[in-house]
């Protein structure tokens, strides 16, 4: 089983990834995206889902026209692990 994030990571995850917030209600980082059209949106999914593959770490999302949702939790650890961490940095760069 992966290990959840300690006390001093979690306090470092508004520098490290201060772009997301905690899920409500959930052990979890969220993020929201807004593009331009549908095409956009789906083009960035994409990107992200051959990301997500490479890395084994695979997020719960939504997308609705042009918007995206992207939840990231560990379910081995039952909590954010510091594969959510490295996931989302990447999704930035790609963002």
């Amino acid at each position: 089983m992966l290990a959840k994030l300690t006390a001093a990571e979690r306090a470092a995850l508004g520098h490290s990834v201060p772009a997301w917030e905690m899920a409500a209600g959930r052990d979890a980082l969220v993020r929201r995206f807004k593009f331009a059209n549908f095409s956009e949106a789906f083009g960035f999914m994409a990107r992200v889902a051959l990301l997500a593959e490479a890395q084994d770490h695979h997020p719960e999302w939504s997308n609705v026209y042009n918007r995206v949702e992207i939840l990231l939790t560990t379910h081995d650890a039952d909590g954010l692990s510091a594969r959510d961490v490295r996931l989302a940095r990447a999704i930035d760069l790609i963002a």
